[in-house]
């Protein structure tokens, strides 16, 4: 008798907490707990816009140049100085940044679409399928992205299109092999095995029950991509192997610095694009982080 009355009550206080236990949920919660990964977002968000808004912005042509202004300090008329043509560095960071996020940006989409099917493919299908897929990403993961671009940047001419391009397709087994483990695990799930038996096309089973569960880490794997693709293309832009004057990129920015009186007495020259460099790559890579702490199960609220 003690208890009547008791069962209502504890039936009241489970409804609300399935409900607010949903997984989206919990990993918004925990990446907006992650002050890192919210700094990167902003601090990515505010370079996206900035380049993306650089012909509004920008207060000078990116290559006008003024022989009668060349390698003038910072000052009023140009906030960033001028360079060895007398062109406004700030505007031309800007415009930089266009090119070099595009082409990170760019070739990391590509490289995940690539890598996702591939990867679904070889973990679905198995046999020989998987065998030539998997030897393949062996490969491609012991090719030196930086001495094959240089080579076809001799061959066929440096340009974005071939930046966007080699690196895409130097960069998809990293995502591939992420999918491909997935899968592997996924296919024998019952709901997966369900699809199979009720006769569901194989197309049906990879997009509706594959494809979903790949997601998360294929998430973190593309941020991750976008910091290394904007890397890689300041990295060739500096050798000369990128994006060429009279275009600017973050890459060949720093070719001023190659200078040592530049490096010593002209800062101006070089700081602004190497540091646009590392706000972007820190930031993608503590996106990635924050994504993949949010979506992991193991974590509590």
């Amino acid at each position: 008798m003690t208890d009547h009355g008791h069962s209502p009550a504890s039936t009241v206080d489970v409804a609300p907490t399935s409900q607010e236990s949903s997984p989206d949920k919990l990993a918004w919660r925990r990446f907006l707990k992650n002050p890192v990964a919210v700094i990167g977002v902003l601090a990515l968000l505010i370079t996206v816009l900035a380049s993306v808004l650089a012909p509004v912005i920008s207060p000078y042509p990116p290559n006008a140049i003024d022989l009668g202004n060349v390698r003038q300090p910072p000052s009023a008329d140009h906030l960033l100085g001028t360079d060895s043509t007398g062109r406004d560095v700030f505007s031309r960071l800007l415009a930089g940044g266009q090119i070099s996020l595009m082409v990170g940006f760019l070739a990391a989409l590509m490289a995940v679409a690539i890598g996702t099917l591939a990867g679904v493919v070889a973990g679905w299908f198995g046999g020989i399928v998987d065998g030539i897929i998997s030897r393949i990403i062996d490969i491609m993961l012991s090719v030196p992205a930086v001495l094959v671009i240089i080579v076809l940047a001799g061959v066929i001419g440096p340009s974005v299109p071939m930046l966007v391009v080699v690196i895409a397709g130097l960069a998809w087994p990293t995502p591939a092999r992420i999918a491909r483990g997935v899968v592997l695990s996924l296919r024998e799930e019952e709901f997966v095995q369900a699809a199979r038996a009720l006769g569901s096309r194989t197309g049906f089973i990879i997009f509706r029950h594959l494809v979903p569960g790949v997601l998360p880490p294929i998430v973190v794997s593309a941020t991750l991509l976008v910091a290394e693709a904007v890397l890689l293309e300041s990295s060739l832009s500096f050798l000369g192997a990128g994006v060429q004057p009279p275009e600017s990129s973050w890459g060949n920015m720093l070719n001023e610095a190659q200078s040592l009186t530049v490096l010593s007495s002209m800062p101006w020259l070089w700081v602004p694009a190497g540091l646009m460099i590392a706000v972007t790559v820190l930031s993608a890579m503590a996106v990635g982080d924050g994504v993949r702490d949010a979506i992991d199960p193991r974590k509590n609220n």
